[in-house]
């Protein structure tokens, strides 16, 4: 009779029934009979520096790959360092599973090492949360939080799992791991509402679509390609829906960047807005006060929120483009299209000239036109900080799924999401560059994990926009308080590219326009993780500082 342990089970499970390939972690004594059924089993572990950035690279591996990513913590600290990560997969909508150790059943509420109650704690910020009492019912309860992170709105799960049943022994038999099974539903809407929706597009002058992560988890760039060309809809598409079709697309509003999108949106009399929530980052729907909204959404819950929808469609992006396909016209809004260019353009005037003009100090529009001359749209971006992601958001262009990132800008607003994403964004992607632009103090947060990437040989290459501060605070305390009265907004010039060397990776600085190229050049060559830290203009203001003051200046 083969025995075999909780933890192997596990382990088991994931690649068996999942087909887990990578599990982000680190080690840890509550959770050390999973971590050594992951080395029986052949599963990839990437042991990071710190949990945060083990949640973030797996909710990045779920982006970039499609597939849920896995995370794996101890107890106590190692549970308390993940919620930050757990956190921003709950508000991005991101399919994570996480696993956690806990204290031993026997010793509940005996003072145990690391005992705390996990489970309230974690339970509002995932989609659902459990604790497995049995060795048998591992398998079992894997399932579930795999359905649950999947199916219909995705989300982050969160299972914990007591050393008393991962070192528990039970027969292999009695708890059988077989492939879980994916069923296949889907919502639609009712032909009327469709009707209704294909008679307002039909008859659109001026509309525009917008799609969200949801067009980026339906997966579904096939029925977005027809749906826009044959409709004739310039399209813009931000969060992890940016990519499912290409930037060169030529109904493409994206180098307008958000700012030069949003710009044109006040005069759109209808918006088809496809799986994208009306946030703040969209003004909560503010933007276009006089147009026609047709909003499509997984989550019922959705399609009022923050705007009531003229017509609302429920139901998984893909499969409610394709139904309305046979429902609208041909049409040509080339005019349209040529006109909303033309008004972000001339909006747009001074950075474009930023972007071609060698600039001393480095203007933070030009480091980015550089990094783009370097590698082109064959590659995969991030951006992370606060002025940083406007640059990179704005001047990043790639033809991939996913290809220009900036999770900084998502709901949470978490700095520091820059570095794992680009780990996780390699380790999908080994045969493309990755570069992540980061600000100086956004690089703080999770410089240690370039020590990750040199011991798992994952060479991406961070360019610091290196402004000596935390740019967009300070800057908006110049606006509303004086530039005599700035607080904890200076970080001072630093050596990160010596730090980055010291781990074993590669390392330079650049001061003047001349150097960027070939810095960039000499760092891809070295085939080292590699951090070239750019000192730029520190009086750079951009578009998104004037906003984010302007969003306080209104309390």
């Amino acid at each position: 009779m083969t025995k075999i342990s909780g933890g192997h089970l596990v382990a088991k499970y994931l690649k068996e029934a999942e087909q887990v390939t990578h599990v982000f972690t680190i080690s840890g004594g509550h959770i050390e009979s999973i971590l050594d059924g992951l080395t029986e089993y052949g599963l990839k572990t990437i042991d990071v520096r710190h949990e945060q950035a083990a949640a973030m690279m797996a909710h990045a591996w779920s982006v970039y790959t499609n597939t849920p990513g896995v995370c794996l913590v101890t107890a106590g600290p190692g549970f308390t360092n993940a919620l930050t990560g757990i956190v921003n997969a709950h508000l991005e909508n991101v399919p994570l599973v996480v696993l956690c150790g806990r204290h031993p059943i026997r010793d509940d509420l005996k003072g145990a090492l690391q005992e705390m109650n996990q489970i309230d704690m974690v339970k509002p910020v995932t989609k659902w949360c459990a604790t497995c009492y049995d060795t048998r019912r591992i398998p079992e309860y894997l399932a579930i939080a795999f359905r649950q992170a999947t199916m219909g709105r995705p989300g982050p799960v969160f299972l914990e799992l007591p050393p008393d049943i991962l070192f528990a022994e039970i027969d292999g038999g009695s708890s059988p791991v077989v492939p879980r099974r994916r069923h296949k539903t889907a919502t639609r809407p009712i032909q009327a509402d469709l009707e209704a929706a294909a008679r307002i597009i039909n008859a659109a002058q001026k509309p525009v679509l917008l799609g969200g992560t949801g067009i980026g988890l339906s997966d579904c760039g096939p029925a977005l390609k027809a749906f826009v060309e044959k409709t004739g809809i310039p399209f813009a598409l931000i969060n992890y829906g940016r990519g499912v079709l290409p930037d060169d697309h030529p109904l493409s509003l994206s180098e307008g960047g958000f700012t030069g999108i949003t710009s044109g949106l006040p005069v759109a009399d209808v918006i088809v807005a496809v799986g994208i929530r009306f946030n703040w980052v969209l003004q909560s729907g503010q933007l276009f006060p006089n147009a026609k909204v047709i909003r499509i959404d997984i989550d019922p819950h959705e399609l009022d929120r923050n705007q009531t929808a003229t017509v609302g469609l429920e139901g998984d992006a893909g499969t409610v483009l394709d139904l309305l396909l046979p429902l609208v016209d041909k049409r040509d809004h080339g005019q349209w299209v040529e006109s909303f260019r033309r008004a972000y353009t001339a909006f747009m005037t001074t950075e474009l000239e930023k972007r071609r003009t060698p600039s001393d100090p480095i203007h933070p529009s030009r480091l980015v036109a550089q990094i783009m001359e370097v590698f082109g749209t064959d590659a995969y971006y991030v951006a992370d900080g606060g002025d940083t992601t406007y640059y990179g958001l704005s001047g990043f262009s790639s033809v991939h799924r996913a290809g220009v990132q900036i999770p900084a800008g998502g709901l949470l607003g978490c700095l520091g999401t820059g570095i794992p994403f680009a780990l996780a964004a390699k380790l999908a992607h080994p045969d493309k560059p990755v570069i992540v632009l980061n600000g100086d103090g956004s690089f703080g947060f999770n410089s240690m994990e370039f020590d990750t990437a040199v011991r798992h040989n994952i060479p991406i290459i961070c360019v610091v926009n290196n402004d000596c501060a935390w740019g967009m605070i300070k800057h908006s305390q110049e606006i509303s308080l004086g530039h005599d009265r700035c607080t904890c907004a200076d970080l001072g010039m630093r050596h990160y590219e010596k730090m980055v060397e010291g781990l074993g990776g590669y390392g330079e600085i650049v001061t003047k326009d001349e150097e960027i190229i070939p810095a960039l050049k000499r760092a891809a060559a070295s085939g080292k993780p590699a951090c070239v830290n750019v000192v730029t203009d520190p009086t750079v203001t951009s578009q998104a500082t004037i906003l984010f003051y302007q969003s306080f200046s209104e309390l």
